[in-house]
């Protein structure tokens, strides 16, 4: 799933453009750094231009800014870019500042050996979800997934945990977001199954994607509301088909997945 082009506020859903405060200079630049996928490391300013939806040469203006600042390493050789070291920077102290995963890894390592499958922590970042925690429970099936890894909103279950728990409005505007990166002739079954995640949320306090992401897959999802209501994390249980079907998932998985989100967010204070 997914647009080839991604248009510059594509990476930030539902912001305001129009507020007198947005800065689009400042937007476009990080878009730039936000469209280096997961394991790729160099990209040119035609690539960058198509990824983000902007002019060459703004790419190549905000490039040489970003280069110079130290968050993006210019190759002569290559004449492209890779991530600098300002940006691993800013990582470890996002990481450093934040004590969620510290205090999430060991009781998701428990979760992950009871069902032998993978466990994961993660974020929402514009139509994407990155991993900030994998805990994996079957040696003979590893899920192919390491922290900073971006997934799906649309078809995961932390994906679809996140946009459950999104209030209507927001949740309503999220769904256009998804629908403008999702291929048009997949995003009739992708809604079906968000509004379905959503309908599983409210009557049993979790979700689904069954085979929706990955076919060979089945996995359960639950959002992590902050105390404040201004951030939601997801969490989630995704192993085989041959392990995970849905009414283990419904009756024990779930329900265990559920009470490692209260255990967490009751440790953190819903401060994360």
């Amino acid at each position: 799933m997914g647009n080839p082009k991604r248009s510059a506020d594509a990476f930030g859903m539902g912001v305001d453009e129009e507020h007198p405060q947005f800065v689009t200079a400042l937007a476009r630049g990080f878009s730039i750094l936000r469209c280096f996928d997961y394991g790729e490391q160099f990209l040119g300013n035609q690539e960058i231009a198509a990824r983000t939806g902007l002019p060459k040469p703004t790419v190549s203006r905000l490039c040489y800014t970003l280069a110079a600042l130290g968050y993006l390493s210019y190759s002569p050789a290559m004449e492209k870019y890779a991530l600098g070291v300002g940006v691993l920077a800013l990582g470890h102290a996002f990481m450093k500042g934040n004590g969620v995963v510290d205090i999430a890894r060991p009781l998701m390592r428990d979760l992950a050996e009871y069902t032998q499958a993978a466990v994961m922590l993660a974020v929402p970042d514009g139509v994407r979800m990155v991993l900030l925690e994998v805990c994996q429970g079957d040696p003979t099936f590893q899920m192919k997934l390491e922290p900073g890894s971006r997934v799906q909103h649309g078809s995961t279950a932390l994906g679809r945990a996140h946009l459950a728990a999104l209030p209507q409005e927001q949740f309503d505007r999220c769904l256009r977001e998804v629908e403008l990166e999702c291929e048009p002739a997949l995003w009739k079954k992708i809604r079906a199954g968000i509004v379905g995640a959503r309908e599983d949320y409210q009557q049993y306090g979790f979700c689904f994607s069954l085979g929706d992401w990955n076919p060979d897959v089945f996995a359960v999802g639950v959002p992590m509301v902050s105390a404040d209501r201004s951030r939601i994390l997801a969490l989630n249980c995704s192993g085989r088909l041959s392990m995970m079907t849905r009414e283990k998932l419904l009756h024990d998985f779930g329900p265990r997945l559920v009470a490692l989100r209260n255990s967490i967010h009751d440790r953190t204070g819903g401060r994360f």
